[in-house]
């Protein structure tokens, strides 16, 4: 095995880094594996809270945690009949697209996520 999957939990907080505010994640994965990390990825990147489970027990108000470093843009899309069609191969693709946000990362950015890793 060359580690895809690991490589995949990664690079996905690496990748996040990188991005300006208002630029786009965009994820096609072709196994169910790969696409349950980008899944968790984006839902962990997208609270609130910035994924910090400690801040989500925490007795604040939600206007007084941090914004999200993502946000999720639409829902996975999957391959239409036609596109099976013209190409058999399409039909295990998974499409996710989230968009970086203004929040700043965290300075432990991304702490959390590591730990749910496979």
């Amino acid at each position: 095995m060359n580690r895809e999957l690991a490589e995949l939990s990664m690079a996905l907080p690496r990748v996040t880094a990188l991005l300006k505010p208002g630029g786009r994640l965009a994820v096609i994965s072709f196994h169910s594996l790969e696409d349950r990390i980008a899944k968790r990825f984006i839902a962990w990147a997208s609270q609130p809270f910035g994924g910090d489970p400690r801040l989500a027990r925490l007795p604040l108000r939600t206007a007084a945690l941090p914004d999200s470093p993502l946000a999720m843009i639409g829902r996975a899309q999957k391959p239409s009949a036609a596109e099976i069609t013209r190409n058999p191969r399409a039909r295990s693709a998974v499409l996710r697209v989230a968009e970086r946000t203004d929040s700043p990362l965290p300075a432990d950015w991304p702490r959390g996520f590591e730990a749910q890793a496979p």
